[in-house]
């Protein structure tokens, strides 16, 4: 099969799952508030707990899933997840009480290894010097479900805030559907090794990403921004009922906003300054782009100025795939699958530590008991991890930790 329709599949995998993970995000606020009988302030706190439960059992299980999909292949290893996925979202809707949503929670994050999975599927698909643009297009396709997830999470959550969680249901289950009839394996069984449990756990994944000292750097760079990157998807209703007293159909039509200005961005633009600028530059503009957007969001004091500083923020879609780039080409083939586990690991450490952070800052700063009123505290955090991991890059690059020139980079004069 050539890559390109291969592509092609892995993409409509990605985007349905994204839909699915859109959809419920506009109600999430309304969900715990009507479960639990508490304000939104207190509320935020729950939903920062539900996200930890989430982001700690993605921690342990993304390794796992990494190195089973490095043995058995990638396709069983993306429908398995998205099976327990849908299961995941059903359960959600129906939960009566906290202690069920957090049993969903627990089940979709031993499930989330999505995203991934796919983006081991690009390293398994194309070579180096191509994989940055499409890790780029990848992201759009995550970026047009966030698009046309929310918008219609806020529709349908006009019929309640359970509605939203049956509709990501079955949209998950159509995508099981659709990946078991069309999705080809890209996983080569002479590039396939054997399941190592040392390896598929995540202090195991972290130790094996020692034998490359260059992407240990770049995953610090990775995990500072990620720190500050999760304050989005934890405090974005919160923050906008609070601060503007948005409805769900505004919330979710500002979250079809920022999928589409990723769109653009992972789509088209990075296409087209990756070969001027290359990965690092390309990264920097990134960082110094959403460290911005961050302190403009900290102090926004109308509703309808959101929208200019989304268009802004969009540009941190340069940098995910500007160091999934350089990293993936400091890995050997039969490592991608533990490149992007240690990766999810990290991603669910940072879950971990984040939300809970965001939320609770967003909680106090909200509060009647606050020294300052200040909702938007998450955002200015969120500005200053941002600020350091670009500080932790240009460290990196000065101490030639990673070489000034890499693959995708264009020659210096």
């Amino acid at each position: 099969m050539r890559p390109q329709l291969a592509f092609a599949f892995i993409f409509v995998t990605v985007l349905l799952d994204s839909i699915g993970f859109g959809i419920i995000m506009p109600v999430v606020p309304q969900l715990i508030m009507d479960i639990s009988g508490e304000d939104l302030t207190h509320a935020a706190r729950i939903s920062g707990f539900l996200m930890f439960a989430f982001a700690g059992m993605q921690f342990v299980s993304s390794p796992l899933l990494g190195n089973l999909s490095d043995r058995f292949g990638r396709r069983p290893v993306l429908l398995c997840s998205l099976l327990a996925m849908g299961f995941n979202y059903l359960l959600m809707g129906w939960a009566p009480t906290l202690l069920w949503l957090f049993v969903g929670r627990i089940i979709g994050g031993i499930s989330a290894s999505t995203y991934g999975i796919a983006n081991a599927y690009i390293a398994d698909t194309f070579p180096p010097e191509k994989r940055a643009q499409y890790f780029a297009l990848l992201g759009a396709g995550f970026g047009t479900g966030f698009i046309i997830g929310p918008a219609v999470g806020g529709f349908l959550g006009e019929f309640g805030p359970r509605t939203p969680f049956y509709a990501a249901g079955v949209l998950t289950f159509i995508n099981v559907i659709y990946g078991y009839f069309v999705l080809p394996e890209s996983h080569k069984l002479e590039n396939r090794r054997a399941f190592n449990l040392a390896r598929a756990n995540p202090l195991g994944a972290f130790r094996q990403l020692w034998h490359y000292p260059e992407v240990i750097a770049l995953v610090l760079v990775y995990f500072w921004y990620m720190l500050g990157h999760f304050s989005l998807p934890s405090t974005w209703a919160f923050f906008t009922i609070e601060k503007f007293d948005w409805s769900p159909r505004e919330i979710g039509f500002s979250l079809s906003a920022v999928g589409v200005s990723m769109i653009f961005v992972q789509a088209f633009l990075i296409r087209r300054v990756l070969p001027i600028w290359g990965p690092i530059k390309t990264a920097i503009v990134g960082f110094i782009a959403t460290t911005l957007s961050f302190i403009a969001y900290a102090f926004v004091p109308y509703g309808w100025m959101m929208y200019p500083i989304i268009a802004i923020g969009a540009l941190q879609g340069f940098v995910v795939p500007s160091l999934q780039s350089i990293m993936s080409a400091r890995i050997p083939a039969n490592a991608q699958g533990e490149l992007q586990g240690a990766l999810g690991s990290m991603s669910g450490l940072v879950a971990i530590l984040s939300p809970p952070f965001m939320t609770q800052l967003f909680s106090y700063f909200s509060s009647d008991d606050a020294v300052v009123y200040f909702p938007g505290a998450p955002f200015f955090a969120s500005a200053v991890f941002t600020l350091l991991a670009l500080l932790l890059l240009l460290r990196a690059i000065a101490g030639r930790q990673v070489s000034s020139t890499v693959q995708g980079d264009p020659p210096q004069a």
